[in-house]
């Protein structure tokens, strides 16, 4: 039985009509109740519409989760007289978080004759996927860095993250920007100091003295450390320098610890800030920066939040990317039902009325496909097809 894509419960949160799509989109009302209803896409123009109907959520105001996860089929109930543990149904919240690392086994390359893993880690900036949220969020980090900005990029554990902060190291060393990237070290970070060590203002100075300054010795006094910060990075910036400070695992951040970071982002030089500040964390890190928390308030007006959304309808030209340093086709490797169930293996079903979440980040994709593919060619099948997907197990 065919199911309903996920659009058709977002177009009325939106407050619009399957109608009103379809004269957007320059299709008849049949063709796109097909769509909605029935996930039955027209032969041609496939692209075309699906462009057209990302352009018509946007403009009514759809959030980046609603677009990545509207092409997906809605998963119905399952009843069944198959034991519960024999049945295969998308993953929860847990599940996503306890995935091991999959290894692309040595028969399995030979299987489909692949010359190396196109999972690895990415190695350079040519390897560096980009879609449009992700070029977007490249340029506002480099803009930050040049400006004297104020960025968090929130996501998922795997999402991209530190690919992102490795992309922005390697862009400014290999033009020779006059950008230096400060990163306090996180190791043993947490929130608070009864299960590790908190990251406090002092130490974020400690390191940005250790950086622009390395052989003066630090003022004994607090407030005679922070003028001889604001000196230092004045001489620096007049010199043409610029700097930003650079934090990972932002979420294990206190909340005191997020409110000095405004003081340190108000350091000036007449018009020109003197500091950049970028975090990178987890939800938890959004959830910190809440607006309506009054102890963060201050923070949260100045800081530009991004999130990063699951690759939703970019799967497909994901793939197809990290295959292509190969030279090899994406339908070698897996068939079209079977990146649809990867899609619905990492889009655990929610309860009406709640929010839709989605597993579908660079890194569980990685995973779920590699584990897969070594099942195809344990089996000896010529490519993954969703029968595989939905076998694969991972834990």
């Amino acid at each position: 039985m065919r199911q309903q894509l996920k659009l058709k419960r977002i177009l009325p949160a939106l407050g619009v009509s399957q109608s009103q799509l379809a004269i957007a989109v320059e299709l008849s009302p049949a063709t796109v109740a097909q769509l909605v209803n029935h996930a039955l896409w027209p032969r041609v123009r496939q692209h075309q519409l699906r462009e057209a109907t990302i352009q018509f959520l946007k403009v009514h105001g759809a959030t980046e989760e609603q677009i990545a996860v509207a092409f997906e089929k809605e998963t119905p109930p399952q009843v069944s007289a198959v034991a519960p543990e024999q049945q295969h149904s998308p993953m929860n919240e847990d599940e996503h978080m306890s995935i091991r690392k999959q290894i692309l086994q040595p028969q399995t390359l030979r299987h489909f004759k692949l010359p190396g893993n196109p999972f690895d880690e990415v190695a350079s900036s040519d390897e560096f996927y980009a879609n449009e949220q992700l070029r977007y969020t490249r340029a506002q980090l480099l803009d930050a860095c040049k400006r004297g900005g104020f960025v968090a990029v929130v996501g998922e554990s795997g999402s991209g993250k530190t690919t992102l902060r490795r992309d922005l190291q390697e862009r400014v060393q290999r033009a020779d920007m006059p950008i230096q990237i400060i990163r306090p070290y996180v190791v043993g970070m947490e929130a608070d100091d009864t299960k590790g060590k908190t990251l406090k203002a002092s130490a974020i100075l400690d390191a940005i003295m250790a950086t622009i300054a390395p052989h003066e010795p630090l003022r004994a006094s607090s407030d005679a450390r922070y003028r001889q910060l604001e000196n230092r990075l004045k001489e620096s910036h007049r010199a043409g320098v610029r700097h930003a400070v650079l934090i990972e695992e932002a979420h294990a951040m206190p909340k005191a610890t997020l409110r000095h970071l405004k003081r340190f982002v108000e350091l000036e030089d007449g018009f020109s800030r003197l500091l950049s500040v970028i975090l990178l964390g987890q939800n938890e890190l959004a959830e910190k920066l809440d607006p309506r928390d009054p102890s963060v308030r201050e923070v949260v007006q100045r800081c530009e939040i991004i999130t990063l959304p699951p690759l939703g309808e970019y799967l497909e030209d994901y793939l197809r990317f990290r295959l292509k340093r190969f030279s090899v086709d994406l339908s070698k490797i897996v068939t079209a039902d079977g990146l649809q169930a990867l899609r619905e293996r990492l889009s655990p079903p929610v309860p009406r009325g709640h929010t839709e979440r989605s597993f579908l980040y660079p890194l569980a994709v990685h995973n779920l496909l590699t584990a897969a593919m070594n099942l195809a060619a344990e089996n000896g099948a010529p490519a993954v097809s969703a029968d595989i997907v939905m076998e694969t197990k991972w834990n």
